[in-house]
């Protein structure tokens, strides 16, 4: 329940925020508001408010690339693909890959949009090693719209680990599992990723979470994959899970749910159909993340397999 009196509000929020896991929102309530982008020593860019890489530094015109940066972008059927590559530390990614897909609204896309999930997953599968388990993590909240996407999507891998499991030929071992928030818990993301690695022994984690956009044309419009491990903004947030912390390679998958209004400190936006982009985008992201996964099934047979 959302208190009535306005002084009571934000502080209510802020506890939100940091207890329930919002780490797509960059800028908490009653900060000072602050430019986009800023300029560092090094020649860099740093766009404070924006999980996407390409609009840190795939943005022509505006700066130019640091040293240690490359951008190239190509366009796939009605999709347009941007990989951002830094060589690099101290910039305002960390150093590795990242890729985003631009699509129609994904709240009109579902795993039947074969073409999307074709481009998806062809993106996503040369971040992955190339055999051995993958662990896939649904990272966020599944009782607030916005960062359900996490928990969403780990409902429709295919999971092909278990007790009872049979390995087949061809067939990759996945496990998935949403590990809910710290409120519910009583433990850290950390905490319960560091202990799945340690049981399962995966070859890589893979990370899904809702994202935060610095443009609002891209909430909801948008597919980003990177083998950087999950990054939010705040350096000391428990959402932070890298291959150094946990020894194992970490990658990361999400779609921009979110950002923070222009017009007020408290305001926040969300696509106008934020439920169909969650439930829609969970599909296409899974789909996506099968058919990376297990290239020798279809789509239409992952789409089978998983109901």
């Amino acid at each position: 329940m959302i208190p009535y009196l306005p002084y009571q509000r934000k502080p209510f929020l802020n506890f939100c925020l940091e207890f329930f896991h919002f780490p797509i929102l960059l800028v908490p309530f009653g900060r000072e508001k602050r430019s986009n982008t800023e300029i560092q020593p090094d020649g860099g860019c740093k766009l404070r408010e924006t999980d996407l890489a390409d609009e840190l530094f795939g943005q022509p015109g505006k700066t130019a690339l640091p040293a240690g940066v490359r951008v190239a972008t190509a366009r796939q059927g009605g999709v347009t693909i941007t990989r951002v590559e830094i060589a690099r530390e101290g910039l305002a990614r960390p150093r590795g890959r990242y890729v985003t897909l631009e699509v129609p609204s994904v709240s009109l896309l579902d795993e039947r949009d074969s073409a999307v999930i074709e481009a998806a997953a062809a993106e996503l599968r040369p971040l992955l090693p190339p055999e051995g388990p993958v662990l896939v993590l649904g990272v966020g909240n599944r009782r607030v719209t916005a960062d359900a996407l996490g928990p969403r999507t780990v409902q429709k891998v295919f999971v092909t680990m278990g007790p009872r499991t049979v390995p087949v030929q061809g067939i990759r071992p996945v496990a998935a599992v949403a590990p809910g928030v710290s409120a519910a818990t009583g433990l850290s993301l950390q905490q319960l990723a560091g202990a799945l690695v340690r049981e399962l022994r995966p070859a890589a984690l893979l990370c899904v979470d809702s994202l935060c956009s610095a443009e609002p044309e891209r909430l909801g419009r948008t597919l980003q994959f990177s083998d950087t491990g999950l990054h939010p903004a705040q350096p000391d947030h428990s959402r932070h899970l890298d291959a150094a912390r946990l020894g194992v390679p970490v990658l990361a998958a999400g779609i921009p749910t979110l950002m923070q209004a222009e017009e007020g400190r408290d305001l926040v936006v969300t696509p106008r159909d934020l439920d169909g982009v969650i439930a829609h985008g969970a599909a296409l992201l899974g789909a996506a993340i099968n058919r990376a996964l297990q290239p020798k099934l279809s789509v239409a047979q992952l789409c089978w397999l998983v109901g």
